[in-house]
């Protein structure tokens, strides 16, 4: 089975009907990568095997209230993009600059971290820092990337583990953006200006992922 078709079994975009989840054919992530890192899609997987920055991005616009959930391996295998950091992701997100979509032609994002600074978006760095932090942030369009005291956990039973499959759940809901984490709720945040339509992102720096499961749906009221 391709990866198109298996995918689509479980993808869910922006055309969403009131009683719950609607299929849609599924097109590719779209990758920005810095070189020499590779980005490979296969049969409903992406691995990511990255040194300098990777942002790989689901092409559709989301539209809120929306619910994203995935699985990811951080892969410890001796490899020598193996390293236990940066399990992060965009949702959300849109370039106030621009209707396009962040990664179009034209947006002249590379993979470079800073390349994201002008984003209005929600993010989390799971893992970040070499496995130091794991923090969310509710970008601004400016390099400012503000944080909460209360958004940044240092304690290590949220940071990661080599070869564990994570489950990852995002939400945008009435105003509110929440980060779960195998069924832990870790961040969540009610915005007085909430993002309510933009594309969501698997993010990572010097690592190699493995993501699967992809479900993109309506959360539970």
């Amino acid at each position: 089975m391709t990866f198109k078709r298996r995918l689509a079994l479980v993808l869910v975009a922006s055309g969403f009907t009131a009683g719950g989840c609607a299929a849609a054919t599924a097109p590719e992530w779209k990758i920005e990568q810095v070189a020499p890192g590779t980005a490979i899609q296969r049969e409903g997987v992406l691995v990511i095997q990255d040194t300098g920055g990777c942002t790989a991005w689901w092409p559709e616009r989301l539209v809120a209230p929306v619910e994203i959930t995935y699985e990811v391996t951080v892969v410890m295998a001796g490899g020598k993009t193996d390293r236990v950091s940066d399990v992060n992701c965009f949702w959300m997100a849109q370039d106030p600059r621009s209707t396009a979509a962040p990664f179009a032609p034209g947006q002249a994002r590379t993979g470079k971290f800073s390349d994201y600074d002008s984003l209005l978006t929600y993010y989390v760095g799971c893992g970040g820092n070499n496995n130091t932090t794991t923090r969310f942030r509710r970008y601004d369009g400016t390099a400012a990337r503000p944080l909460r005291p209360e958004h940044d956990r240092s304690e290590k039973q949220f940071l990661l583990e080599g070869n564990r499959t994570y489950r990852i759940r995002l939400v945008a809901k009435d105003g509110v953006a929440e980060f779960h984490r195998d069924g832990e709720k870790i961040f969540s945040f009610t915005d007085p200006a909430p993002l309510t339509s933009g594309w969501f992102a698997i993010r990572t720096v010097h690592s190699h992922l493995i993501v699967k499961n992809l479900k993109i749906g309506r959360p539970a009221p």
